[in-house]
């Protein structure tokens, strides 16, 4: 081993969650680096601009620091400069813009970046799952016409907008582009839209879906895209739309390329959950934690800022504990 100082524990991913591991860790006095491959809370920067949390403020405050919003939802903005706030308050160990590009076990926890190699006795990882999409995989999925990501309106003022998907995030979608002037069509699996859908938006689309200012197809799935069109499967047989664009809330996952390269077990099922023990969140790995939205696979609504918050002090308690 290179003669390189070795932490207590590295944290891969400067989300809240990810954040919170680092509070807890200095608190107990050990040794730690968080590791995050974009900006700090790189998931929330990446939300919608005009985005507004399910959770009140309160409930996804971290490190006994006062979240103060303006209403009772916080909005994205707020929370960008709350975690911010966050990182200064407790002085945390952040490397930002350094993307983990191998990681290993022997000894210790061996982790190359973009930027170095750091080595551990502990790793936590909390990566989220926002930066890896579900694709549809149809012709014409890598148009530059379809995104995955959302950010703001303005650009599909007067276009053809195709929005796939029947969660929260697609109702956002297709209200905020149909208020900038957008021909918004949903194109939904299911036979309705999704539960959970924020109820102070839910009147707002059903009733939009039902005076026809908002067309939506049911028990449907886009099957071809072209530069002006895209092929719809309905109930009622094959429909050919003009489009300008296409925008697929088809929801996210995590990354388990790095999960997979790290030997955490991974259930062969739909959800894909990765195995941990839910009183530590320590893996099939020694050494090895999960913490926050990671911990539910493809299951991304299983876990909010809000419901994970104590799995930091789960985990730090399990390594003080066993002394790893």
């Amino acid at each position: 081993m290179e003669n390189k100082a070795v932490y207590d524990i590295l944290i891969i991913g400067a989300g809240p969650i990810g954040l919170t591991c680092g509070i807890e860790a200095q608190k107990q006095g050990l040794s730690y680096l968080i590791i995050e491959k974009g900006c700090l809370v790189n998931s929330i920067y990446y939300y919608p601009v005009n985005m507004t949390f399910f959770s009140t403020a309160d409930k996804i405050e971290i490190g006994n620091v006062p979240f103060i919003a303006h209403s009772d939802k916080p909005t994205r903005r707020e929370a960008l400069t709350y975690y911010q706030r966050v990182k200064y308050a407790h002085q945390l160990n952040v490397n930002l813009y350094e993307k983990v590009i191998n990681a290993q076990k022997d000894d210790s926890f061996e982790i190359q970046t973009t930027k170095g190699k750091y080595y551990a006795k502990n790793l936590i990882v909390a990566t989220g799952f926002y930066d890896t999409p579900n694709l549809m995989n149809i012709k014409g999925e890598d148009l530059p016409k379809v995104k995955h990501y959302f950010d703001e309106p303005h650009p599909y003022a007067d276009q053809k907008v195709i929005v796939v998907g029947g969660g929260n995030s697609a109702v956002d979608v297709a209200l905020e582009t149909f208020r900038k002037g957008a021909e918004v069509t949903m194109v939904i699996r299911e036979p309705e839209l999704k539960e959970g859908i924020k109820y102070w938006v839910k009147p707002d689309i059903e009733n939009r879906i039902e005076e026809g200012s908002i067309r939506a197809f049911f028990n449907a799935q886009l099957l071809e895209i072209s530069e002006k069109d895209v092929v719809l499967q309905t109930p009622q047989g094959t429909q050919t739309l003009e489009n300008d664009f296409v925008l697929a809330m088809t929801g996210y996952q995590p990354d388990y390329p790095l999960l997979r390269q790290l030997q955490i077990d991974i259930q062969d099922d739909i959800e894909q959950t990765p195995t941990y023990n839910p009183e530590t969140h320590e893996t099939n790995i020694s050494g090895l934690f999960l913490a926050g939205v990671v911990c539910g696979g493809m299951r991304t609504n299983k876990w909010f800022i809000e419901n994970s918050r104590d799995h930091a002090e789960k985990i730090i308690q399990q390594i003080q504990n066993c002394s790893y």
